[in-house]
């Protein structure tokens, strides 16, 4: 039976799996980008790294068939299936305070950073580097002279992709809280993880 993890609007959850098991991460209204981290279970210094990836594929953003390795250069998750219109990417850094001050912001604002810290402090690990992460249905085109824009997320209610992970790791999906720029519509909504096996 499948194990369905919800994650709220602007905040993150995460699931110990082990090597060969299958996990979803689901759109649930659609428009939703979803910062995905993966860590090693034996040594959370090494972790899903989305420059490594880059070079690993030879490609700026990522497509079913590929996998996703690590800071070490090692397969951590493969990209077995894609059901949503496939544009992620693996160029953006995770929202932080930092990125928020700069966008203007004077308060409190949630970030995929706190997100990912608080995931896995709550499996015992109290600090962990943010990596650069996969961000999921993310829609950031490449355009004239290289420049990159932020475009609203093109999934639809139910769009998901199906990952497999290839080593026992920690993984930790950040319902991205982003609400100043355009990638989620202004308006940050939930997601879910469902393991298959």
């Amino acid at each position: 039976m499948a194990h369905h993890i919800h994650i709220p609007a602007r905040e993150g959850r995460g699931v110990q799996v082990k090597a060969g098991t299958r996990f979803k991460v689901i759109d649930l209204e659609g428009g939703q980008v979803g910062d995905l981290f993966a860590f090693c279970a034996d040594d959370i210094r090494e972790y899903a790294s989305a420059e490594h990836i880059r070079v690993f594929v030879n490609r700026l953003f990522p497509q079913p068939g590929e996998y996703f390795v690590t800071n070490q250069r090692r397969p951590i998750l493969f990209f077995e299936a894609d059901h949503s219109p496939g544009i992620h990417d693996l160029l953006c850094a995770a929202c932080d305070p930092s990125r928020y001050t700069g966008l203007g912001v004077t308060e409190w604002h949630a970030s995929c950073q706190e997100n990912l810290r608080t995931v896995m402090a709550g499996f015992g690990h109290a600090y962990v580097e943010t990596p650069q992460p996969i961000n999921l249905f993310m829609n950031i085109p490449v355009g004239e002279g290289n420049s990159i824009s932020f475009e609203p997320a093109l999934t639809k209610p139910g769009d998901h992709v199906i990952m497999r992970a290839e080593r026992d790791c920690t993984i930790v999906v950040s319902a991205c809280p982003q609400d100043i720029i355009s990638i989620n519509s202004h308006k940050p909504k939930p997601l879910a993880i469902e393991v298959l096996d």
